[in-house]
């Protein structure tokens, strides 16, 4: 280890209680300030030791706590790589110091001693003031989170619907051990692929307490769980897990047959709903699988077959969508049916924040009515041909008394073009169906661009063409493309959309334009204003691609109520292009008139 860590400006930033502006100044304003001594022009690394030596002698206040110091030796010279090896060696040594008899139950190779005398005596000095837990919780706590790691609000909710009882659990895939730390749960186990993250987890878990149940057992145990299954027959009280699913390389074929995989074998593409299964093969009949996943696999297609069979076997429970994730994520919760078990005919979708999603469960489980942002979906409905188990799909979006109050004062104020239109406090519920579904019903017909398109400037062809750009803006079709068989023709009353919600209908013909797709209703059964409306307004799917308008979800109305929403829909488009040309025309105006007042050629009159 080098015999002088280095830190990163973030570093010095925290080391001085200062912004990184600051710690930029004073890099750029004083000759003196230390040159870097490791990394890259946009990630410097400086000596510890030269930063210190340049706060004291500037008057800069700065503290460096004895935990600063152990995590500033961990990093030496800032191979981040090299950073889980130390700080599972870290924890090897706090356990051989303090439970010297537990250290033969961290998995894997032992690591080679702490070479490092001065990072020893910077771990037993945490240690003394903290305890040896909480020390290398410490150290721990400011390791880069690896990808996917659920945050701590999320882990606490999720322990709180997996283990309302307590009792054991694992977490197959458990990097880092925090979920299986924040169940509290004595015999906690758990999985990992990668020896020094198992290490960390291991030790995590030794010196806040589990103890295994055999004494010459590992709590966590390092390999791939779904190619080499370390508790194969072992059944727990719990499954809490959120695995890192990137890698699309998960062995599928060689695990036809596998028993854990009474739903069936997924498909290549659906990894998720392998680790569903491993879950549910390895807790108790009756207990909880409660796992992070994202929210794709909600709704993909290659995974209808296996969601079903879910439902129909009554394993899974609900769907919860965590609106405080970075990334949308749900959270499924699923049971294994225990033997003379009803099969249950509800499945609760919510979305919310942690806690809330974790109190609409509990709600849920004990047969007492949701609240708003809960749905207890007859399983059924959710039995059609696409399977989508997305709360996003089932629930209503409803606006709050805020977002009424300033859409009233938008209509109020606004231009006396809009429509009449007034909030309603008790909006009913509507019965919906999917694109894809009218178009089976002979409903509409879809059809979607070909990738080869042409959009050439205006004048190097005889045939127009409409572009994602026209859609946006309502002008004329500003492409041009040379004749040809193959071209997708808009006529007049065609609904034509786009990816991210931009849709129109056609005033006149033209050629579909690249990334777009045509919408031809039967205007008897669905008004063709209706439906771009709907396009506008609809968030597209978790997971989309140009393809989503299949899966938008159209209300079903009578034509009559379509017309007169379709009427509306087009006020508001109306209303908004009227706003935006009188923009452009004031921004022209305010260019123009500038430009004329200092050369001469505008005066006032």
């Amino acid at each position: 280890m080098a015999a002088d860590p280095t830190v990163s400006t973030g570093d010095i930033a925290r080391l001085g209680r200062v912004g990184r502006a600051a710690v930029s100044n004073w890099r750029r304003r004083h000759d003196d300030f230390p040159a870097p001594v490791s990394g890259t022009a946009s990630n410097p690394r400086f000596a510890l030791s030269e930063v210190e030596e340049w706060l004291r002698r500037n008057g800069k206040r700065y503290r460096l706590s004895a935990a600063d110091r152990a995590w500033q030796r961990l990093l030496s010279d800032g191979a981040d790589f090299l950073l889980p090896e130390r700080l599972a060696a870290a924890g090897t040594y706090l356990l051989g110091r303090h439970y010297p008899g537990l250290a033969h139950l961290l998995p894997g190779e032992p690591p080679p001693p702490l070479e490092d005398p001065e990072l020893a005596a910077l771990l037993d000095d945490v240690a003394a003031r903290s305890g040896p837990a909480a020390a290398y919780e410490d150290l721990c706590g400011r390791y880069r989170r690896p990808a996917g790691e659920v945050p701590d609000a999320l882990a606490a909710a999720m322990a709180r619907i997996a283990l309302p009882d307590g009792g054991s659990v694992l977490d197959p895939a458990c990097g880092t051990g925090a979920l299986l730390l924040v169940t509290g749960a004595d015999a906690a186990r758990g999985q990992e692929s990668d020896p020094a993250t198992a290490r960390i987890a291991a030790a995590r878990l030794l010196l806040a307490g589990s103890r295994p149940a055999s004494a010459a057992r590992a709590p966590v145990a390092v390999a791939d769980a779904l190619r080499h299954d370390a508790f194969a027959g072992e059944e727990f009280d719990a499954v809490v897990s959120a695995p890192t699913v990137v890698d699309r390389t998960w062995p599928q074929e060689a695990l036809t047959g596998d028993t854990r995989f009474a739903h069936g074998l997924p498909p290549r593409t659906e990894p998720e709903l392998a680790w569903a299964q491993h879950g549910l093969a390895h807790v108790r009949p009756g207990r909880s699988v409660v796992l992070r996943f994202p929210a794709a696999v909600a709704s993909r297609r290659p995974g209808r077959r296996i969601r079903a069979n879910l439902l129909r076997a009554g394993a899974l429970r609900a769907v919860l969508t965590v609106e405080d994730e970075t990334r949308p994520a749900d959270v499924w919760v699923l049971r294994r049916p225990a033997p003379g078990d009803q099969i249950p005919s509800r499945v609760l979708l919510a979305r919310g924040h942690a806690d809330a999603v974790a109190e609409l469960w509990e709600a849920f489980a004990a047969g007492r009515a949701v609240g708003d942002g809960a749905r207890a979906v007859p399983v059924v409905d959710l039995l059609d041909d696409d399977v989508d188990v997305s709360p996003e799909h089932h629930l209503q979006r409803r606006a709050s008394a805020e977002t009424g109050r300033r859409v009233a004062e938008l209509l109020a104020t606004g231009s006396t073009q809009l429509p009449a239109l007034r909030v309603v406090d008790d909006a009913r519920e509507r019965p919906t169906a999917t694109i894809a579904e009218l178009a089976r019903r002979g409903v509409l017909t879809v059809r979607h661009a070909p990738r080869d398109v042409g959009t050439a400037d205006p004048g190097d062809g005889a045939v127009p063409v409409l572009t994602v750009a026209d859609l946006a803006t309502g002008t004329t079709p500003s492409g041009r493309a040379a004749p040809a068989a193959a071209r997708i023709r808009v006529r007049a009353g065609d609904v034509v959309g786009a990816p991210m919600g931009r849709a129109r209908v056609a005033d006149r013909p033209a050629v579909l334009g690249p990334a777009l797709t045509v919408y031809r209703v039967d205007p008897d059964q669905l008004d063709p204003e209706y439906l771009a409306g709907i396009l506008r307004s609809m968030p597209p799917p978790n997971g989309s691609s140009s393809r989503y308008g299949h899966r938008v979800r159209v209300p079903l109305l009578p034509i009559g109520e379509q017309r007169a929403l379709g009427a509306a829909f087009r006020a508001l488009l109306d209303a908004a292009d009227t706003a935006r040309n009188a923009a452009e025309r004031a921004d022209t105006l305010l260019r123009l008139g500038g430009e004329g007042l200092v050369e001469g050629w505008l005066r006032p009159g």
